[in-house]
């Protein structure tokens, strides 16, 4: 596994952001583990992850594009933090885009925060986990409906390697397949399980053989075929 992705781990870990025990998910499902990004709370925690996707970012997708679309309201900070990163690890000047749950009626009015989308715009949505693939649901009809737009592709920080909506295949693969990008992480759940597994890290066992058994299991009725 590539050092970055075992780095990114720890840090998910360190941050708070990656827990383990029995959790209920925005698709209603349950889980034995959580990503939880608005646990990303210090200036320091925020520049790292900024980096963090803009190099995962830049190497899938290239700087190729205009504007750096995170969802609210968990996608604010990731936009923020990720186009600083890339302007000062490329030089290049992204926009950053985020709508708001509810439109403006007033002053700065609108469902957009950050840039307006316009014509032409190739744009990289960037959230912190897909799940089931349930929030593209919502955010695509968004985008669509500001501008035509182009959308180049989507970026998460894990894959949890799970069924999407409808089918057989992950929620990434899904996305790819509906709406015709391409979507990627940082690293998957896969890698997260086999880097921590029976593996003290900071003099703690974070997946040890009774959550292994519990992953497996969750796979086992959810995952990816």
């Amino acid at each position: 596994m590539e050092q970055y992705k075992q780095e990114f781990i720890e840090f998910m870990v360190d941050s708070n952001v990656l827990k383990f025990g029995d959790f209920t998910l925005k698709s209603g499902r349950k889980s034995p583990f959580f990503m939880n990004a608005g646990a990303y709370v210090t200036g320091t925690q925020l520049r790292r992850l900024g980096e963090y996707y803009a190099k995962a970012i830049h190497d899938n997708y290239g700087l190729d594009f205009d504007v750096l679309f995170g969802p609210a309201y968990k996608g604010i900070p990731l936009t923020v933090a990720t186009t600083m990163a890339i302007s000062e690890l490329y030089g290049k000047d992204i926009r950053y885009c985020s709508n708001r749950k509810e439109v403006k009626d007033h002053g700065d009015t609108g469902i957009l925060l950050g840039s307006k989308l316009k014509d032409g715009d190739r744009v990289v949505i960037i959230e912190d986990v897909t799940t089931s693939g349930k929030s593209i649901e919502e955010t695509f009809p968004i985008l669509k409906a500001q501008a035509d737009v182009e959308i180049v592709g989507l970026m998460v920080s894990l894959n949890r390697m799970e069924r999407g909506l409808s089918a057989e295949k992950s929620a990434l693969e899904e996305i790819k397949e509906k709406y015709g990008f391409d979507a990627n992480a940082i690293v998957s759940m896969a890698e997260v399980t086999e880097y921590l597994y029976n593996k003290p890290y900071k003099g703690q066992v974070y997946i040890d053989d009774t959550l292994k058994t519990a992953i497996d299991a969750y796979y086992a009725q959810y995952g990816a075929k």
